[in-house]
């Protein structure tokens, strides 16, 4: 049974070329939130492996593994010993030549509850996501877990309104976005901090659409020519900011209460004026006159 109000940790962290060391680091950090009181943990986007969508090269794939598997097993145990939730994403085989970016959800009793893969997958400079994953096919997902129902989206999908508003409609109290946004080279300065803005804009616009609480985890270093920026943050329904880090390396920690949220959309009743019966034309690609 869940519980109403639970701290979250979101583990921000730089990763080079040695897998082991990712994980060992990652598995430091994940001690210490829970010492320091994290009841859910969520890991940035390919938490692991070095951002190695920034090149296109086919050696890459023999770092991907089934979900659940090695890594899976690995935080399974370290979930039912400190008694957290870890919400963590992965690079997915899932077959020969059919892979996936994947995020999997381990209660506090060391439970595999499922995974979600990653639905809107991008292709930008130094972001060459789609030569590596296929997009997901099992739809969007909530996880039942000890601390809160989590909703679990990635990445690109963090810029999608209609993926937030279906994950709150299955009942996500929280959407949480593990994610790897950098700036390139010549967004350096003032052109990465509108980036910053919009990318932080947008989903504090997801936590007030569904009266939700929203969390942002985001790798930070430097990695080839892409700068990652970290600002991991937590925000609640209102949009207002519970908890943001900075360009280093940390945990950034702040409370979810879900308690809340009953009372805000009740007061903000997004849900019940929707008008269902006009929004047909959204399934559509683009609406021609």
């Amino acid at each position: 049974m869940s519980v109403s109000s639970y701290t979250i940790a979101l583990i921000q962290t730089p990763c080079g070329t040695d897998i082991d060391a990712n994980m060992t680091r990652t598995m430091e950090h994940i001690r210490k939130a829970a010492a320091d009181g994290a009841r859910v943990i969520v890991l940035q986007e390919l938490f692991a492996w070095p951002y190695f969508c920034r090149e296109v090269d086919e050696r890459f794939f023999a770092w991907a593994e089934p979900v659940p598997g090695p890594t899976t097993g690995k935080l399974e145990k370290i979930a039912a010993e400190l008694e957290v939730v870890i919400v963590a994403s992965l690079f997915e085989k899932r077959a020969a030549g059919l892979y996936h970016n994947t995020t999997a959800v381990i209660d506090a009793d060391g439970r595999y509850l499922g995974k979600y893969r990653k639905m809107h997958i991008p292709d930008d400079p130094g972001f060459h996501e789609k030569f590596y994953f296929t997009p997901g096919d099992q739809g969007y997902a909530v996880f039942d877990t000890r601390f809160g129902r989590i909703g679990v989206l990635i990445c690109w999908d963090q810029w999608y309104p209609e993926a937030a508003r279906i994950t709150a409609m299955m009942g996500a109290d929280l959407l949480v976005y593990p994610t790897a946004i950098a700036a390139l080279p010549e967004e350096a300065g003032e052109r990465s901090q509108r980036y910053l803005e919009a990318w932080q804009t947008i989903q504090r616009s997801h936590a007030i659409a569904n009266g939700c609480f929203v969390a942002s985890v985001n790798r930070v270093g430097t990695e080839g020519n892409l700068g990652f920026w970290g600002n991991s943050f937590l925000c609640g329904p209102f949009g207002e900011m519970i908890a943001q880090g900075g360009e280093q390396e940390e945990s950034v920690t702040g409370t979810v209460d879900s308690s809340v949220l009953d009372r805000h959309r009740t007061t903000w009743p997004f849900f019940r004026d929707r008008r269902t019966d006009s929004y047909q034309p959204i399934t559509s690609r683009w609406l021609d006159k």
